[in-house]
C-alpha cells in the first residue's frame, strides 16, 4: 500500500512539474487550448458538400414557348442557377473555359413542335468535368427535372384526352432518417472533431520527452528513483486533461454553432473519447521518446496522426471501396473507431451496446501504445 502511494505522489509531482511547463510555454498553452476550436471553427465553415446553385448557361435553338415551359423547371430549384442565356457553342466553350458555369443546356430546334408530334428529343447537356462531384450531382438534377417535365406533360395530355385519376404503377416515398435535411454539416463537423484532436492530442504530447532530452533535465531524472510508468503517467496526465477540455470545447462549437445535434449519451461519448485520447497521447510519447528532438517529433507526429486519420478513416473516402491491402491498414488507424462512433451517438443516438467493437479496438490500440510507449522511454544516455 505504501509503495502504491508513494508512486501516486512521485507521478503527480511530475505531473506538477509539467503544468508548470506548460504555464511557461504559452505557446504550446495557445496550441492546446484554442487551436482546435479554431480549427473546426475554419473548417466547419469551410468545408461543405452541399452542391447548390450550379451555375448553368442555355442555348435555347427553339425559343418557342414550350421550350421556355421546360426550362421553368430549371428556374424553381436552389440547386441550379441559370447565369445566362446564350446565342452560340461558342459562348459556351469560353464560359466554360473561364468557370463563369458548369453546365450548359442545349435545346435543339423544332424541340416544341417534335415534342408535340409524339417523337423523340434529345436535350443536350455539356458538364464541366473538371469538378467530378458538382458535374455528377448536377446531372442527377437535370434527369430529375426532365423525369417531372415529362411525367407532368403526359398526365396533361391524358387528362385532355378524358383520362383522370391516372395513378403511377410504382410510386417512391422518401424518408431520410438521422439527417432529415441531409445537412453536411452533420457529419463534417463530428470527422473533423475527431481528426483535429488526434493531431493535437499527439502533437502536444510529442514534446514533452524529447524537450527533457534537449534541455538537460532529463539526465536529472534518471538519477531519481523513478520508474518508467511513473515518468510516462506523469507526463500524460496534463496533457489528457487538456485534450478532454478541448473535446468539450469542440462539442459545445459543434453543437452550438454548426446545429450538429448529440442524440446519444454524452457521458458515454465522452470515455470513449478519454480512452481514444489515452492511445493518441502515447503516440505522441513513443514519438518523443524515439526521435529526442522537438522539431523532429513535431513531423512525426503531424506525418504519423494527420495523414491517416484524414485519409484512411472513411473520413474523406469509403473504407469499402480502397483496394483489399489498404482496408487491412484501416484497422490499426484508432480515428476511424471513434469516427463510427461519435458519428453513431451524434446522429443516430445509439451507444455501447451496438458500438462495442469500436470501444473494444480502442481500447487495445491504447494498452498497445502504452506499453509500447513505456518500453521506448529509455533512461540510457546518448553517446557523445
Amino acid at each position: 500500500m505504501k509503495k502504491a502511494t508513494d508512486s501516486f505522489y512521485r507521478i503527480m509531482a511530475i505531473a506538477d512539474k509539467e503544468w508548470i511547463q506548460i504555464r511557461r510555454d504559452a505557446r504550446s498553452l495557445v496550441l492546446s487550448l484554442l487551436l482546435p476550436v479554431l480549427l473546426i471553427l475554419l473548417f466547419g465553415y469551410a468545408l461543405t458538400m452541399d452542391v447548390k446553385h450550379v451555375g448553368t448557361v442555355v442555348l435555347d435553338q427553339d425559343r418557342s414557348s414550350f421550350s421556355r415551359l421546360f426550362l421553368e423547371g430549371f428556374s424553381h430549384t436552389e440547386y441550379l442557377s441559370i447565369d445566362r442565356y446564350v446565342n452560340s457553342y461558342r459562348e459556351i466553350d469560353a464560359m466554360l473555359d473561364r468557370g463563369e458555369a458548369v453546365m450548359a443546356v442545349v435545346i435543339p430546334a423544332e424541340f416544341g413542335k417534335r415534342y408535340k408530334a409524339g417523337k423523340s428529343v434529345d436535350v443536350q447537356l455539356i458538364v464541366d468535368g473538371s469538378d467530378s462531384t458538382s458535374a455528377t450531382v448536377a446531372m442527377g438534377y437535370v434527369k430529375t427535372i426532365v423525369y417531372e417535365f415529362n411525367t407532368d406533360r403526359k398526365l396533361d395530355e391524358l387528362n385532355r384526352a378524358g383520362i383522370t385519376g391516372v395513378r403511377m404503377p410504382v410510386d417512391v416515398r422518401t424518408r431520410i432518417w438521422y439527417n432529415p435535411e441531409l445537412k453536411s454539416k452533420n457529419f463534417i463537423v463530428p470527422g473533423i472533431i475527431v481528426i483535429i484532436m488526434s493531431i493535437i492530442s499527439a502533437l502536444i504530447t510529442s514534446l514533452t520527452i524529447s524537450r527533457e532530452w534537449e534541455r538537460g533535465s532529463m539526465e536529472t531524472l534518471i538519477t531519481t528513483p523513478l520508474r518508467k510508468y511513473e515518468i510516462f503517467a506523469g507526463k500524460m496526465v496534463p496533457y489528457v486533461f487538456i485534450a478532454l477540455f478541448d473535446i468539450i470545447m469542440a462539442l459545445c462549437v459543434g453543437h452550438f454553432i454548426f446545429r450538429v445535434p448529440v442524440k446519444g449519451n454524452f457521458i458515454e461519448l465522452y470515455l470513449v473519447a478519454l480512452l481514444f485520447l489515452a492511445g493518441t497521447s502515447s503516440l505522441g510519447i513513443l514519438i518523443s521518446s524515439a526521435t529526442r528532438s522537438q522539431v523532429l517529433s513535431v513531423q512525426v507526429a503531424i506525418i504519423v496522426t494527420y495523414l491517416p486519420s484524414l485519409i484512411l478513416s472513411g473520413y474523406v473516402f469509403p473504407i469499402k471501396n480502397m483496394p483489399s491491402v489498404v482496408q487491412a491498414v484501416t484497422y490499426v488507424i484508432p480515428a476511424r473507431y471513434l469516427m463510427t462512433y461519435m458519428k453513431g451517438v451524434m446522429m443516430k443516438g445509439i451507444g455501447y451496446q451496438l458500438l462495442w467493437a469500436q470501444i473494444l479496438f480502442l481500447f487495445i490500440f491504447a494498452v498497445v501504445v502504452c506499453l509500447i510507449s513505456m518500453r521506448m522511454l529509455s533512461f540510457k544516455l546518448p553517446d557523445k
